[in-house]
């Protein structure tokens, strides 16, 4: 590990007398508490709710003052989310908000985590689905917008190679939590949309027909279908390596690069229909990519539960559904994460006696979308070019770094 000397603004250092994540921050501020959340000092800290602070870590690292007085700077009480805070709103905190003073405040969530149980506990009886008689171990949740986090529980600690965690209780107690995800997904549609040449032309289109961007997009997948064939399969000659900001999940290599296969000269509207599209179903096999190592460390996912920005696109939400294999469950509310947050308040409140019955009471399920069969072979194939592309990626790495390309140079 790289020694880090810090401080780099050593009158900074000196002045701070706390260090919170942005969650706890809040916390602090509504009730004066101290108190940290598990949920962020497990999965952004180091903490371990076993053997607590690891001295060693913080020495390796260079930031052994840190531990000075007994970890006070980072926190020396926790508790789980949606666990009452000391005290409620102080009087200030009240006044700013318009609530009554000593309002109850739960413990908080990472915004990720917060959609995780604003989406995952609906209830999908008579839905017909695998999920309804299993555990809520067999629900992944997604939460997706400018990057996308894959969240998935299980009963026992599961090391998953390129996942982060396993974290214990930190989203609900008593199950660990494995956090997938992928560096750049709103970010790189758009990138991808509003870099081609036709975008000022598809964007006067859209907006003369009045409809955003991204309905006319998907409104136009269909229709340039042939007559016969899946809208899916305009892209059978077209491909694309999504980790144009590195790969988080499964592979952890920043290294990684975009990469687009079957690019021509056209300039035209209907190109940059088929790259936008080539662009979904590229993300949507990332997540197979994540779901596959998950399920070799022992996962058993039965059913994708997805919030965010990005659920919002059902072209997106059709690609991960036909990508996977796997039923693709939205919430009724259109922000989930907000959803989950009222949870913690609810719980904190003590209106419900766990995480889970106030999930049941709470989330809501909107729709189920379903993958189509006639689109199974076609995302077989073209998940067999994703994987062949990123060996070829790495393949070319190795040729232009050989001794004999540096001896030529």
């Amino acid at each position: 590990m790289i020694r880090i000397q810090p401080p780099n603004l050593p009158d900074s250092w000196k002045k701070a007398r706390h260090f919170f994540d942005l969650p706890d921050f809040l916390t602090w501020k509504a009730t004066g508490s101290l108190t940290r959340s598990l949920c962020c000092v497990v999965c952004k800290w180091t903490y371990n709710v076993d053997s607590g602070w690891d001295q060693s870590f913080w020495d390796e690292i260079g930031l052994s003052d840190i531990c000075q007085e007994g970890y006070s700077r980072i926190g020396v009480d926790f508790l789980g989310p949606g666990q009452p805070l000391s005290g409620g709103l102080t009087t200030h905190a009240a006044d700013e908000l318009g609530l009554h003073p000593g309002t109850a405040v739960g413990a908080a969530l990472i915004d990720a985590h917060a959609g995780t149980i604003g989406v995952i506990g609906g209830d999908v009886t008579g839905l017909g689905l695998a999920c309804e008689s299993q555990p809520i171990t067999a629900r992944l949740s997604m939460i997706g917008g400018t990057s996308t986090c894959h969240m998935a529980l299980s009963d026992k600690a599961l090391f998953v190679g390129g996942v982060w965690g396993p974290y214990f209780s930190v989203v609900l107690p008593g199950l660990w939590l494995n956090e997938g995800g992928q560096s750049a997904t709103g970010s790189l549609i758009e990138h991808i949309v509003t870099g081609h040449p036709a975008y000022n032309e598809l964007k006067k289109i859209a907006d003369a027909s009045g409809q955003s961007t991204y309905e006319w997009l998907n409104r136009r997948v269909v229709s340039m279908a042939t007559e016969g064939a899946a809208p899916a399969t305009l892209t059978s000659d077209l491909h694309v390596c999504p980790d144009f900001h590195g790969n988080r999940s499964p592979l952890a290599d920043s290294s990684r690069k975009g990469m687009v296969i079957g690019l021509d000269l056209s300039h035209t509207c209907d190109s940059l229909v088929q790259l936008y599209l080539a662009t979904l179903q590229a993300l949507a096999l990332g997540t197979r990519h994540i779901l596959n190592a998950m399920t070799q460390s022992g996962h058993n996912v039965s059913a994708i539960f997805m919030c965010g920005g990005l659920s919002k696109n059902s072209l997106y939400v059709q690609a991960h559904a036909d990508a996977t294999g796997l039923p693709v469950v939205l919430p009724a509310e259109a922000e989930a994460v907000v959803v989950g947050a009222a949870i913690l308040g609810a719980c904190a409140s003590k209106d419900f006696t766990s995480m889970q019955e106030a999930m049941q009471h709470m989330v809501r399920v909107g729709k189920v979308i379903h993958p189509d069969p006639a689109v199974r072979s076609f995302y077989e194939r073209k998940y067999k070019v994703y994987m062949l592309m990123g060996r070829n990626q790495l393949e070319y790495r190795s040729l232009m770094s050989s001794a004999d390309h540096r001896a030529n140079s």
